[in-house]
């Protein structure tokens, strides 16, 4: 995936229909999740689509997250949330504020809200995941 940075210049510049292709080309391009790890222990609650997170420790004690959802914007809005956190030290997410890292996106006003009102749920399940390992 590319980094947070580039995608928030290259988002700025597009229009709705070109951002709405961007957030799928980003959900696309999620390392793929195999089906056997989409369970209820991983389905993130409060979501209009479905959407699990699975989370992993690396060997260097970064926290390394699969992803997926069965509706491709918001498959791009995970992806889009695992740009802030993905391969970080537990303490390191902890720390981050992924909300201000996600608001030059703007996602509640150019999305439905039925498409971001799961982003919270994400954010806490990550942060909560995070604090395990610490």
């Amino acid at each position: 995936m590319t980094n947070l940075a580039d995608l928030r210049d290259e988002y700025d510049f597009l229009d709705a229909d070109d951002r709405y292709r961007l957030l799928i080309d980003l959900g696309r391009a999620l390392e793929p999740m195999p089906d056997a790890l989409k369970t209820e222990a991983t389905l993130v609650r409060g979501c209009s689509a479905s959407v699990w997170v699975y989370p992993t420790r690396r060997d260097d004690g970064t926290l390394h997250f699969l992803a997926d959802s069965n509706a491709a914007i918001t498959k791009g809005i995970i992806a889009l949330v695992l740009l802030t956190v993905q391969d970080r030290a537990p303490g390191d997410i902890l720390a981050a504020d992924i909300e201000r890292e996600l608001a030059s996106f703007d996602l509640k006003n150019q999305l439905s809200s039925n498409r971001t009102q799961g982003i919270p749920n994400m954010i806490a399940l990550i942060r909560e995941t995070a604090a395990r390992y610490v």
